[in-house]
């Protein structure tokens, strides 16, 4: 083999091997990448959800006990909420209705604020699960030990 030959043949393989390991390298960041932008939106939450929430409110408040409800949440897809609940607070049955605001993140994680009473707003943070069937949920407020499990009503249905 003349040297041309083996020079050439030699940035041939040189070229390859660098096309190579860059694919490699591009194909090893993409999914990384992508996994902090799983395609959520408020969008996804639209409809209407029954839930469970249970837990316990924590002294110095006034309600402080076990405390549980059961209920559905309807999502406008737009970040708008209402709900309708019956709770036991601390063995008190008393029935709850109320609107509030929610953003969910490209992650599939969210945050929502629900107005609870005139006086009251509670803070939520959020997962969405099962493609958007389904989100797990825990009340952030100090003194407050509540986490919230909701399905949607009718997945798969047209909204």
């Amino acid at each position: 083999m003349n040297a041309n030959k083996t020079t050439m043949k030699r940035n041939t393989i040189a070229k390859t091997l660098t096309i190579a390991a860059v694919t490699v390298l591009a194909l090893g960041v993409a999914p990384t990448a992508k996994a902090d932008d799983k395609g959520c939106s408020n969008v996804l939450m639209q409809g209407t959800f029954a839930y469970t929430g249970t837990g316990s409110i924590n002294p110095p408040s006034p309600a402080a006990g076990p405390f549980v409800e059961v209920g559905t949440q309807t999502f406008d897809g737009k970040g708008g909420t209402t709900f309708a609940a019956t709770a036991s607070q601390n063995g008190n049955i008393r029935q709850m209705t109320g609107t509030g605001t929610y953003t969910v993140n490209p992650d599939c994680t969210g945050t929502m604020t629900l107005q609870v009473s005139p006086t009251r707003a509670v803070q939520i943070f959020f997962v969405i699960a099962d493609g958007g069937n389904e989100f797990h949920a825990i009340e952030t407020d100090p003194g407050l030990v509540i986490t919230r499990i909701a399905r949607r009503l009718f997945p798969g249905r047209a909204i």
